[in-house]
């Protein structure tokens, strides 16, 4: 059954279609309360030589359908399609980021508290989002500092010999050693914890005092001063612990757009308590076709302003004039795909413009947050000037994206901070490399970027001196163990952010060298060299995946070529310094040849001189490695070859 026979035969009823081409690969997905009036739709404009559907349908050849029993129902189906098909004529929101929540292992023996932008259905209790994103790292920070909740990494599910650096500087209650805690201290301070993270104040406050109060009396005193200390830190920061609630009557989300040239910058303001406290940009470098107006649409908004959107306008036309923009399907999209899925809406959306389910999608949002949702494209007042502020922005931002002007030093640091998840500004970063020929010379480097720049006064080289061979991986262990080992014994404040040149080995290798050190806390990320992605500890199974024209992907990709470049620098000088006197060349019947032969097989002239006759006959003749080995092993009195 061809195309068009398929679509004269679909139902009447509500539901979501998939355009397919010839590789069955879905292209296209759309919802409608009528299918086959919907989809019949495209046929004719096809026939009319629209060019908003033309493309599709010339690569369509088939197409699947899905029955739901109303328009909601269309909507979060096709919402979910699109973000597991990715088809290409759909707007797909590139941008994934989220906003952080504070994690509780309340699923664990001892739970520990951690940042995480993922939700996931595993027992523990999540709390936020947090706005800005920074402020997830300063609550865990006082729950590690007051209620000495761990965010390590180290195994609670036994014990340890000793515990870590956390306990000894009072950020943690030890549960990692048996008796330095009990059960019911620890499940306390849980209970303290989960009361300040679900802002249940008057009650921990209560709590609190009578603990203090019976420690005092029981002239407990360390105990007494600890909870004293708890209650004044409550009291404290009880105003900058902001915490996003369906009780916030004022939270409003506010976007606005820019479009010229088919490109698209958006803006999107996070208003809580009356107050912007973030903002967030998209952008969008090739559009879908099916985001061009009709040519009806077009004439009607081509008097409107490009980025500043008036009232109810839909359609803007680029600078050239030549590539129309439907602005509606691209806030229906976007809408769709920020807020079906997320456990936290804002009572109010404000948009620039009007689309065709904008009210389905407020009715369906509504029923899944149990509290009335609005999504409104304000004509004047207070509201309107938001959206233009938003719109004015979404201008800046784009001239910024696609005009190729240089961020400030403090946008890249923030922007550095908000991508890694990292707890403040980056001041410092290091960044290790490992350099070697089948394990020759084995050397390292280390580069620090510092206060915006490269700091070349404190590079640092390294000889890897115990590993043996070829292991990227024992490499990267020793030569992070030797730098912050020392950084340790002068005293010498950790970098911001450690960046490892490599993969998941290589980043576990430097995180168990910073454990063993007692660094559990240090944020540390890698960034592999092929897919340009960045693995941040502590949370792998979500690779980074930055836009290839992002500051801060440019960043973190010139510091780890530096420091590939040093190492590079450094094994070169090695080699040449080894080649230059080669000890090798001593021995009768050894030349160059054999030389790098037995160099290149072992690794380096320490493994050479470490083998045994019998494994360096398995590269040179059964002479020549007697003779080698008699040169490192027997004094030059001794005549007698080995056995």
């Amino acid at each position: 059954m061809d195309l068009i026979e398929k679509i004269r035969l679909l139902p009447t009823q509500p539901g979501v279609y998939l355009y397919k081409n010839a590789d069955g690969e879905v292209i296209y997905v759309g919802k409608a309360k009528n299918l086959r009036s919907r989809v019949r739709s495209y046929l004719l404009e096809a026939s009319q030589a629209n060019a908003k559907t033309g493309s599709l349908m010339r690569e369509a050849v088939d197409i699947d359908y899905i029955l739901v029993a109303n328009e909601h129902e269309a909507l979060a189906l096709e919402n979910n399609l699109i973000k597991q098909r990715k088809p290409r004529f759909n707007i797909l929101l590139r941008d994934d980021k989220t906003y952080p929540y504070v994690k509780l292992t309340l699923a664990d023996r001892y739970p520990k508290v951690f940042v995480t932008r993922r939700l996931r259905k595993d027992g523990s209790a999540y709390y936020g989002p947090y706005f800005p994103g920074n402020l997830a790292y300063r609550v865990v920070e006082l729950i590690h500092r007051s209620f000495l909740l761990p965010s390590c990494k180290v195994d609670l599910s036994r014990y340890h010999a000793r515990a870590c650096l956390q306990y000894y500087i009072h950020r943690c209650l030890g549960p990692c050693v048996e008796d330095l805690t009990s059960p019911e201290l620890y499940k306390q301070a849980v209970r303290d914890a989960q009361l300040f993270l679900e802002g249940r104040q008057s009650e921990l406050e209560r709590s609190l005092t009578a603990r203090m109060n019976a420690a005092a009396e029981a002239e407990q005193f360390e105990a007494a001063a600890r909870l004293r200390d708890q209650l004044s830190t409550v009291h404290q920061l009880q105003e900058k612990q902001r915490i996003a609630t369906a009780e916030q009557s004022d939270d409003s989300d506010v976007f606005g757009y820019h479009f010229e040239d088919g490109s698209l910058a958006v803006n999107l303001f996070h208003i809580r308590n009356g107050k912007i406290v973030d903002r967030r940009e998209f952008f969008w470098e090739e559009l879908p076709d099916l985001l061009e107006a009709p040519a009806a649409e077009v004439e009607a908004g081509a008097n409107d302003a490009v980025g500043a959107p008036g009232p109810g306008s839909q359609t803007r036309e680029s600078s050239t004039g030549n590539v129309p923009f439907n602005a509606g399907q691209l806030f229906s999209a976007l809408l769709k795909q920020l807020y079906i899925d997320q456990h936290y809406v804002p009572r109010s959306i404000l948009v620039p413009v009007d689309f065709d389910d904008r009210e389905a999608l407020a009715t369906l949002l509504t029923e899944r947050t149990g509290h009335r949702i609005e999504v409104a494209v304000p004509q004047r007042g207070e509201k309107r000037s938001l959206v233009d502020l938003a719109g004015q922005n979404a201008k800046q931002s784009y001239i910024q994206r696609f005009r190729v002007l240089e961020p400030s030093r403090k946008a890249i640091q923030e922007s550095l901070a908000d991508s890694l998840m990292l707890p403040e500004l980056p001041t410092r970063i290091e960044c290790f490399d490992i350099s070697h020929i089948q394990g020759a010379e084995t050397v390292a480097s280390l580069v620090v970027w510092e206060d915006g720049k490269m700091n070349k006064s404190q590079y640092r080289k390294f000889k890897v001196m115990t590993v043996l061979g070829v292991d990227d991986f024992a490499s990267m262990r020793e030569v992070v163990t030797r730098r912050y080992r020392r950084l340790k014994e002068e005293d010498k404040p950790m970098p911001s952010l450690i960046l490892i040149d490599g993969g998941l080995g290589q980043l576990h290798a430097a995180a168990d060298a910073l454990e063993s050190l007692g660094f559990t806390s240090q944020p540390l990320a890698s960034i592999a060299k092929k897919e340009e992605v960045i693995y941040l500890y502590g949370n792998e199974d979500e690779p980074i995946v930055l836009d290839r024209h992002s500051p801060v992907l440019h960043l973190v990709q010139m510091i780890r070529d530096e420091s590939h470049r040093f190492a590079v620098g450094y094994h070169r000088q090695r080699r040449a310094m080894r080649d230059r006197d080669s000890e090798l060349l001593n021995i009768p019947g050894v030349g160059q040849q054999t030389r790098q032969r037995l160099l290149t097989h072992f690794g380096s002239l320490r493994d050479v001189q470490q083998a045994t006759a019998d494994s360096l006959a398995a590269v040179v003749s059964r002479k020549t490695a007697e003779s080698i080995w008699r040169h490192f092993h027997e004094s030059p009195q001794t005549t007698q070859p080995h056995p």
